[in-house]
């Protein structure tokens, strides 16, 4: 129970910070409600899942005060993915799996945006 608790208040102050900063993130309560809904997950896993997706913001956030890139942030997403996905079943991670590759076609491929030179034209 004290553990809930201390999650809790992390949390409320993770969410208070981050509303100082005036940034659009969700906050990582409320990612692991969506989450919870999406992939019908068990209240326990949703605490798993809000303690990780606590400790990804605090990484996220120091990594930004120092100065960090986008592509800093990358390896702190793969963790997270990794860790939740070692917390679902089977079920789950296909569900999982499906809205991930869903966000990355909304945003654009993901895989580097697709900036890059084009192939050289064929000379046939």
């Amino acid at each position: 129970m004290k553990k809930l608790l201390m999650v809790c208040c992390f949390v409320v102050s993770i969410v208070s910070l981050s509303k100082a900063q005036g940034r659009q993130q969700m906050a990582p309560a409320d990612r692991a409600k969506q989450l919870q809904a999406q992939l019908k997950l068990t209240d326990d896993q949703t605490a798993k899942v809000t303690a990780i997706y606590v400790e990804q913001a605090a990484k996220r956030d120091s990594l930004m005060k120092a100065g960090a890139d986008r592509q800093a942030m990358r390896p702190l997403m793969q963790a997270a993915n990794e860790k939740i996905q070692a917390l679902l079943t089977d079920d789950q991670k296909a569900a999982y799996k499906k809205m991930q590759e869903e966000m990355r076609a909304r945003m654009g491929g993901g895989q580097g945006g697709g900036g890059g030179t084009p192939p050289p034209p064929s000379q046939e």
